[in-house]
């Protein structure tokens, strides 16, 4: 990225003065390097979104922003209805509440090492992942529109989890004002047999150990400890949401100059928030978010049943769950005034600080865990939310790694295989239907992680508390 149109107003924080149709600044947070590593797209994205009517305070990009669809993944931008807000699907992304859960599983990485290829086994045999897998669960209309208005929550009451989980679960494990009328019989068909199924690309499952405590006392309130094996999930809505994204991206082009819109690219279709169309996004995009939910919900219920047939003493108690493609409508202050704001994130993970009270009780005087995926072959991390953020960036911060390079790309170097060998060697175990996927997924495809999380800690955005290392991978 050409950083000569930006300037830095503090460490870490880079500003793109309105200029053109912007209609507030655009905000980057990340090191002059991580800058230079973004694609020139993602500033055009940036200053593309600051133009969209009713936009607050600035549009902003994380320290993983990499080019994406109308909106950069990692961008967030917060509108207001009063002022003539919109939703744009682009803003939410095609997986629509894609996200993380990390569970606690109560045993150690000396417990694992014997039964470290056992694991992996059971876990792929349990788990169904790759393009278009299917599971067991194959729900009645009836039974969908029920998942789609009750998320998590649904989920637990067919017998898929516990009620403790709802508390660490964001939104209590489902998503208010939910329309599953809203949502076509197409993206109904895509989803009917796609429930407790990992999806391709970059979802997967993964066995981790925790390498390091960074912040002894929020890992204490987190309930880690160095040597702990924690087992993660990261996936989303599959068919149903991109069914559902396609569908309202074209809906709201063709709206866009009944309202008077003019959009600096046809990826940022949008609709006020106040329209037809945007109200029925809004009803289908809180159905997806809720079918994200009730689907690692019942991935969680899969690895339990599997964990306790090798581990009998395991706990598997559920850290966080924490979304990162959403639209959510959310009270902040902005300039000395509490409004309620539609808060687009689209690669980038909901991150309140301390006090917060969204948060359960046992979470609140510590923050919000915030869960950075790194790739199969490094770390990830476990953050806590920044005492201050919410001015900051509405209580945001970063996602992952980043891409660096096309999944093409990545194809053309590496072979999966070699991948899974390579890896081997090092201790690590991949299971996966797809060579194919392994490949586009490899490690050198990803930006370094710990930069990304290095400065979003240096920007105030969230701080590191502990780093987690794979043991084992499951991945479409």
């Amino acid at each position: 990225m050409d950083i000569g149109r930006l300037h830095e107003v503090e460490d870490f924080q880079w500003v793109l003065e309105p200029e053109g149709a912007m209609r507030v600044p655009g905000v980057l947070y990340a090191d002059e390097a991580l800058l230079e590593g973004m694609d020139d797209r993602v500033l055009e994205q940036v200053a593309n979104v600051a133009a969209l009517p009713g936009i607050v305070q600035a549009s902003y990009a994380m320290p993983d922003a990499h080019w994406g669809y109308g909106f950069p993944i990692g961008g967030v931008a917060a509108f207001d209805p009063d002022a003539g807000g919109v939703v744009s699907a682009g803003g939410v992304g095609f997986d629509i509440s894609c996200g993380v859960r990390t569970l606690r599983t109560g045993i150690t990485a000396k417990d694992i090492q014997p039964h470290q290829k056992a694991l992996a086994d059971m876990l792929f045999h349990r788990i169904p992942a790759g393009l278009g897998s299917h599971g067991k669960i194959h729900l009645s209309p009836g039974q969908m529109d029920d998942m789609l208005a009750g998320g998590a929550r649904w989920a637990v009451q067919e017998g898929y989890g516990e009620p403790e989980d709802l508390e660490r679960i964001e939104g209590y494990g489902y998503m208010p004002g939910a329309d599953p009328a809203q949502v076509s019989g197409r993206a109904k068909e895509r989803q009917k047999d796609e429930m407790g199924t990992l999806g391709s690309g970059n979802h997967y499952l993964e066995v981790q150990k925790v390498a390091a405590v960074h912040d002894p006392e929020t890992a204490e309130a987190f309930g880690l400890r160095e040597g702990d094996v924690v087992l993660t999930i990261h996936c989303g809505s599959r068919g149903l949401g991109h069914q559902i994204g396609t569908e309202a991206l074209k809906s709201m082009a063709r709206a866009a100059p009944g309202h008077g819109i003019d959009l600096p690219d046809r990826e940022l279709a949008c609709a006020p928030l106040r329209s037809p169309e945007g109200q029925a996004y809004l009803g289908a995009m809180r159905a997806g978010i809720n079918c994200a939910l009730a689907n690692r919900q019942i991935i969680t219920h899969l690895a339990r049943q599997g964990f306790r047939e090798l581990f009998p003493d395991a706990s598997l108690e559920l850290l966080y769950d924490v979304s990162h493609n959403t639209c959510k409508e959310e009270e902040h202050r902005v300039d000395g005034e509490t409004r309620r704001l539609f808060v687009h994130r689209k690669g980038a993970t909901r991150a309140f600080g301390p006090g917060n009270p969204n948060l359960p009780a046992a979470l609140r005087p510590v923050g919000q865990p915030v869960l950075i995926g790194g790739t199969m072959g490094t770390a990830s991390y476990i953050l806590v939310g920044e005492e201050g953020n919410e001015t900051r960036s509405f209580g945001s911060s970063c996602h992952g790694a980043g891409r660096r390079m096309s999944r093409n790309q990545a194809k053309k170097q590496w072979r999966g295989d070699q991948v899974v060998r390579e890896l081997a060697h090092r201790g690590i175990l991949i299971r996966s239907p797809s060579m194919r996927g392994v490949a586009e997924e490899a490690p050198g495809a990803y930006k370094a992680v710990e930069e990304v999380v290095e400065a979003a800690e240096a920007a105030g955005l969230s701080r590191r508390v502990a780093r987690v290392e794979p043991l084992v991978t499951i991945k479409g």
